[in-house]
């Protein structure tokens, strides 16, 4: 038993192990990195077995593993530094932060462990000027973290339950977005110590959120109601549109970064959705390769179309 990662172009499997996350590189076509945990859940909880952070490239013969770290418990998220191509961030069960460089043989370089719980998501700033780290626990709060420094720089708390995903603006410094299982998405600005936008988007766990690209006031949330929301920032009181189609908890949303209408999105009735929302059946296209919970999604900077 196994998780398979890929897409199209080519699958690899990562035996006993769940993927729950993958991102592309920002510098190296084709590479990627995928976080992922142990898929025996009585192993997980009794302490036994452990994450791996695999980076993959896909060449002519697939995807290949080109190296891959052990953690002592389950890797949920993986971002890559946005100042060094070697370097990724992941986030871990024992609610610890662990920076990696693939260009040693081991690792971590270091550790940050305040987190009181599952640290579940982790991003590294998009915009250029300032080299920030957000996370999110299942212990209700967002972590501000500068990788030059030993410990986080602020805390955000206001959320009433576990936070799922936490995702930097690629247009606004200092923003960045989170979502929750208190039926929330909340907008923060690190300059100020409270939530600057609390939308109440779902009547349902929320489990994924992303920024638009071409938007700075576009967002959208992927939940366990199994429906996508786009929100505009500007006026929060209904969403600016709504797909349907998955039939179980979305766990994954993307914005394309090529396209302004077009998103993917990924779920535990295992297939991946391909939506295009500015047309009136948005719904482009269904992909059912995987055989288990599909966990983590990412959209290629370098190849248009790579999934």
């Amino acid at each position: 038993m196994g998780t398979a990662v890929g897409g199209r172009g080519g699958a690899l499997r990562l035996p006993g192990l769940h993927g729950y996350a993958a991102e592309f590189s920002p510098y190296w076509p084709g590479r990627g990195a995928c976080a992922a945990a142990p898929c025996d859940v009585l192993f997980y909880f009794a302490g036994l077995g452990c994450g791996t952070l695999a980076v993959l490239e896909q060449n002519g013969a697939g995807i290949v593993l080109l190296r891959s770290f052990d953690w002592n418990d389950g890797l949920f998220d993986v971002t890559w530094s946005e100042n060094n191509e070697h370097v990724l961030i992941t986030s871990s069960g024992d609610g610890s932060l662990q920076i990696w460089d693939t260009a040693k043989t081991k690792g971590p370089l270091q550790v940050y462990k305040e987190h009181t719980q599952e640290a579940y998501s982790v991003d590294w700033s998009q915009t250029r000027g300032e080299q920030l780290v957000v996370s999110g626990s299942w212990d209700q709060t967002a972590k501000l973290w500068d990788p030059a420094v030993g410990k986080s720089l602020c805390t955000f708390k206001g959320h009433e339950g576990v936070i799922y995903s936490t995702i930097w603006s690629p247009h606004i410094p200092g923003c960045f977005a989170s979502a929750s299982g208190d039926q929330t998405l909340r907008v923060w600005d690190v300059k100020a110590p409270g939530v600057k936008l609390l939308i109440p988007a779902h009547q349902a766990e929320i489990l994924s959120c992303d920024w638009c690209k071409y938007d700075e006031n576009l967002l959208v949330t992927g939940a366990v109601d199994c429906s996508l929301k786009g929100w505009d920032l500007r006026n929060i009181r209904q969403p600016v549109f709504i797909l349907l189609g998955h039939t179980y908890a979305i766990r994954r949303v993307k914005f394309s970064p090529f396209h302004a209408t077009l998103l993917a999105s990924c779920s535990y009735d295992f297939t991946v959705r391909f939506w295009d929302f500015s047309k009136p059946n948005p719904l482009l296209e269904t992909v059912e390769h995987h055989t288990e919970f599909t966990c983590g999604l990412d959209l290629s900077l370098h190849n248009r179309g790579q999934v």
